[in-house]
Parts: C-alpha cells; structure tokens; sequence
C-alpha cells in the first residue's frame, strides 16, 4: 500500500497523529489528522512543532458550534447499514504551501533519505510533477486524505499520494471515496453530530410500582434540532447536516412489561415525547410510558434503554440537499421496581 503523505508532516510526534501501516514508508510519514477527535475543533493550527508557521490550514473544516456539547452526548449510529466516510480527499495546498512543507520536512533529514529522494522525484524533478506545480499557480490545488478517527475502520482506506487536480476538473478519486462535493460534504459532517443522551423522566416519582403505569417523557427543551457544518474553503461550498428528534423507543429491560405504546416507539408530537405526568394521572394510560409486571427484586434494578431516532436532512452550496439516512443514539437508565404494599385491617 503506498504512503499516504502528509497533511502537515512536520507534526510528527504530536498527539493529533495516526501512523500509516505502509510499506517503505517512514514511520514520520504519518497523516496529521484535522478534526478527526470526538469533539473536533472548527479550526487548525498553522504551526509545526517547532513553532514555525507553515501558512497551512484543515482541508475540510468541521464547524459545531450547534452541535449538542458536555459528556453525556454521543455519535449518531446510522439505523441503515450506511455510514459517514471514514476518509475522504479535498484540495489542501497551494504549490507554494506544498513546497514549504516539503522541503521543510526534508531539511530536517526526518524521513530518511530514500524517502525524501522518492518525494523530489515525484514533487520536485518533474516525474511528473515540476517545482511542485508552481507554474499552475492560482489553477489549481495539491489534493491530500483526511480522516474521522471516530469511525473506525476505514480511515486508512484513503491512501492516495498527495496529487494535483486543476479547478474545474474531475479528482481521480478512487470509486466509493468521498471527494469536493456538496454531498460528499454533508455526508463527512455526518460523522461529527453528537447529540444528547436520552435519560427520560418518569413518574409517578419514586420507585416505580408493580402494575401501575410508569409515564416516560423527554424535557422539550433539552431536545432541540442539532448541525454541523463542513466548509471546503478553498472552493467556496459548504454543506449543513440537522439532526432532528423524531420518537423514542423504550425497552423496559425485563420481558415482564408492557410498553406504551405497545410498539414502544413514542412518536414527536407538537414538538414533544411523551407528556409529563400530573396528578390524578396514576390510573391513567399514558401516551409513553411502561407498566412493570414484577418487582426488580434482590437482583438490582431493570434496565430501562431510552433510544432517540434522530431525522437528518443537509443543505448545501448550490444545491437543494434533501434527506441522510436517521440516525439513532439511546443511553440506559436504572428503574427500581416494588411490589405495592398491602394493609389488611
């Protein structure tokens, strides 16, 4: 498998790098991963270890700032057997960014000599490229892979050598690897939308009783529309993903339940799941909720798994977008379970 090069090469040793399996390849040729963290920054540094500043910046950049935030939030799982690209290629460098970056990193004798021979010709000498390209200069842009480590496995699948596409033609981008296009942008920021867990009210308070019914609901307000924006600014297009909350489906923890509804799929209604319970409401059916058939007894508590189905449409430049496959993402929750205590006078 070739080397794949390096989107700021002379981070080599930093906390942000992912070692590239390849053959002949020097263990400093590693790809500098922008963006790729569970909670990716919306920017990059432009500097190398040293502290010189190479003029370079992230391909994509991931912007979240209305992204669900804090420690109880997760990834969304597609419920299809799609799934965001691990990898994908963009137009990173102009040829005198490139050039920096190269001789830079040869200077400091990092790569190994048969390495950075290797690079010269390629890069350098003309077979095939001459000086880096310098002559297109403003026509064009040197193309490079980036990642998302949260999807995992695949991110080394894009291993594609640095390479030159004039602006407006086609990147021979190997079939079924994400290239420049809007699409192709809202499908990569996919991959970076968390959203928050799904810990749902229930009531009445307390432990809940056996054969009475448990109301489940979700605070409106904690359950808003969520969106990151992936921005290729070298071409000026930018597509927007919103995660939208649909239903919540319960799952008791113990087969001696009975769901409501009995598909345990509560939908959105008006912007809700689920309404909060009041009082007098203990006999009532509620329009989500569960009703314990047994006691959770000596061997703990059940445990109840809440999972949201999150709608995800994208947007982008110059296109009207449309729908990505739902997304799901569900938490568990502890339910204590009595029997209900009786008098006799």
């Amino acid at each position: 498998m070739p080397a794949v090069n390096l989107v700021n090469r002379s981070l080599v040793g930093a906390a942000a790098l992912v070692t590239v399996l390849a053959s002949g390849a020097p263990a400093s040729a590693a790809r500098h991963v922008n963006g790729g963290s569970k909670e990716p920054s919306s920017s990059s540094s432009n500097a190398n270890a040293s502290g010189q500043d190479l003029g370079v910046s992230a391909a994509v950049k991931i912007n979240t700032d209305n992204n669900a935030k804090g420690p109880s939030t997760g990834p969304l799982a597609p419920v299809t057997n799609w799934q965001p690209p691990a990898c994908w290629y963009a137009p990173t460098y102009s040829p005198a960014q490139f050039k920096k970056i190269e001789e830079h990193t040869w200077s400091l004798e990092s790569t190994g000599y048969q390495w950075d021979a290797q690079q010269r010709s390629k890069y350098a000498d003309g077979k095939p490229y001459k000086d880096f390209n310098k002559a297109k200069a403003g026509k064009g842009f040197w193309w490079t892979s980036d990642v998302n480590r949260s999807f995992p496995p695949g991110w080394d699948s894009c291993n594609k050598e640095t390479f030159w596409v004039d602006t407006g033609k086609t990147p021979p981008v190997p079939a079924g690897q994400a290239a420049a296009t809007p699409e192709d942008l809202a499908h990569i920021a996919y991959g970076f939308v968390h959203v928050p867990d799904t810990k749902v009210t229930l009531a009445p308070s307390g432990a809940t009783k056996v054969n009475l019914p448990t109301w489940a609901w979700l605070n409106k307000a904690d359950f808003k529309p969520v969106s990151v924006t992936a921005t290729l600014a070298n071409y000026h297009i930018s597509s927007t993903v919103t995660a939208t909350p649909k239903s919540l489906k319960l799952e008791p923890g113990t087969g001696d339940a009975d769901l409501f509804p009995s598909s345990g799929i509560c939908p959105l209604v008006n912007g809700a799941i689920g309404s909060p319970y009041e009082t007098g409401d203990a006999n009532k059916t509620p329009p989500c909720g569960v009703t314990y058939l047994r006691s959770s007894g000596s061997n703990g508590p059940f445990k109840l798994k809440a999972t949201i189905t999150w709608q995800i449409t994208w947007t982008g430049t110059g296109v009207p977008g449309g729908r990505l496959p739902d997304g799901s993402f569900g938490t568990t929750q502890d339910v204590t379970v009595d029997e209900i205590q009786a008098i006799n006078r």
